[in-house]
């Protein structure tokens, strides 16, 4: 069954303007469904998953376009870029003799970002739109309009409420929408991770010639999902894996262009505190995070150590969401500075030049000490905006003039 997702409308009007649009993500975030059910009629089809679909489009890429024309989905790209260039001849000779039909003609999808950005930065620069695509958001899988998160516009909408106990259910199945958005998916949830995590190793990963040995890279992997919510230590997980520091900074690389993980950086706008340069860690999909660390059932999880990180990085996860499906850029940092008792901000989002600071906390009763440090924000002296609290409290209220606490359910 097919969810509604809130990336149709930027991506139709995209196309609409676009020769090209490029879905990217991770794998099994719903990129191929996204667009078969999106697409006109009169729009082919063509994977490259298949080996000999593949031979065909590297071995002859003039002749696989020709028996493949626009309108098109080519799904998994990366496995062809050498269509690439030619993508760009038909769409070149298309603008000059037809250009009222020189839009949105093909729409690719790719999983491996790490081989793929390169091809279509050269090939298709300035002919096509690209947009990342996540796992369901809250939002999608309640099907309840879904915007770019900002303190001071947030709505409750038709959101409905969720127990501690639920909200963590569905924490700890994930977002992936084959587990997500099915009645039997805790009944198949490890089988799902266990079957998700060999693909990526053999199909992915092993195709890098920077992975010599994939037992290691996956105790990284989960080293790296113990850590987030964490500030990034490559000395930790290099000691914890059992590689060198630049081994393991190339394995993060490769999490983040897969869009496993997401780091957050401090922001370092002119500031007369000493400020950490260190970026923050998060791994988006608390599914996988809990399959990763091994918990359970999502009751030992809501009241083990880690539940305060699984929380943030869960909250961290649905805002950037909420952008990435609005088609719009996320201005994200954080606040840490070096005093001795640091103040910390775990979210600033930057938006026309306005500071909007965030805090995540994993508690059902709230008060203003959680939000203390939002005034340290004054000492870079730009306009600060409406603050927010997200907690397991249910419902909106005020904390103080110029902050609110929202319900992490309703994000």
């Amino acid at each position: 069954m097919y969810i509604k997702r809130s990336l149709e409308k930027p991506f139709l009007e995209a196309s609409h303007f676009f020769p090209a649009l490029l879905i990217t993500g991770a794998r099994q975030v719903g990129k191929t469904t996204f667009l078969r059910a999106i697409a006109e009629k009169e729009r082919r089809f063509v994977s490259l998953d298949a080996l000999d679909v593949q031979m065909r489009a590297k071995e002859d890429p003039r002749l696989f376009l020709a028996d493949n024309p626009p309108p098109v989905i080519i799904d998994e790209i990366q496995y062809a870029p050498e269509l690439l260039p030619y993508i760009k001849e038909i769409i070149d000779a298309r603008r000059h003799e037809d250009p009222e039909h020189a839009r949105g003609l093909y729409w690719l999808t790719g999983s491996q970002q790490f081989q793929l950005m390169k091809g279509v930065t050269e090939s298709l620069a300035g002919r096509i739109g690209i947009f990342m695509m996540y796992g369901l958001s809250n939002r999608e899988r309640n099907g309840q309009p879904e915007r770019a998160f900002l303190p001071d516009t947030f709505s409750l909408d038709n959101m409905p409420s969720k127990t501690p106990s639920e909200f963590f259910a569905a924490l700890w199945r994930g977002s992936y929408p084959e587990l997500a958005a099915s009645p039997d998916g805790d009944k198949f949830r490890t089988r799902f991770y266990q079957s998700y995590v060999r693909s990526y190793l053999d199909r992915d990963v092993s195709q890098l010639t920077q992975v010599a040995d994939q037992e290691k890279f996956y105790a990284f992997l989960k080293s790296v999902a113990a850590r987030s919510g964490q500030m990034l230590n490559y000395s930790d997980l290099a000691r914890d894996t059992g590689v060198s520091q630049p081994t393991a900074k190339n394995y993060l690389s490769i999490l983040q262009t897969s869009g496993i993980v997401k780091l957050l950086y401090p922001y370092k706008a002119s500031c007369a505190a000493a400020m950490v340069s260190t970026p923050k860690l998060y791994m988006l999909d608390t599914g996988l995070m809990a399959y990763l660390t091994e918990w359970t059932t999502p009751e030992v999880l809501a009241n083990g150590a880690a539940a305060g990180h699984f929380f943030e990085s869960w909250c961290f996860a649905e805002i950037l969401k909420s952008y990435a499906n609005a088609g719009m850029e996320a201005n994200f940092y954080y606040y840490r500075d070096k005093q001795r008792n640091p103040g910390e901000i775990d979210l600033i989002i930057k938006q026309n030049g306005t500071l909007y600071p965030v805090e995540f906390k994993k508690a059902a009763t709230i008060n203003k000490e959680a939000i203390r440090h939002f005034s340290k924000l004054a000492a870079f002296k730009q306009p600060i905006g409406m603050g927010a609290l997200v907690s397991l409290y249910p419902d909106i209220i005020s904390l103080s003039a110029e902050a609110k606490n929202i319900p992490a359910a309703a994000l």
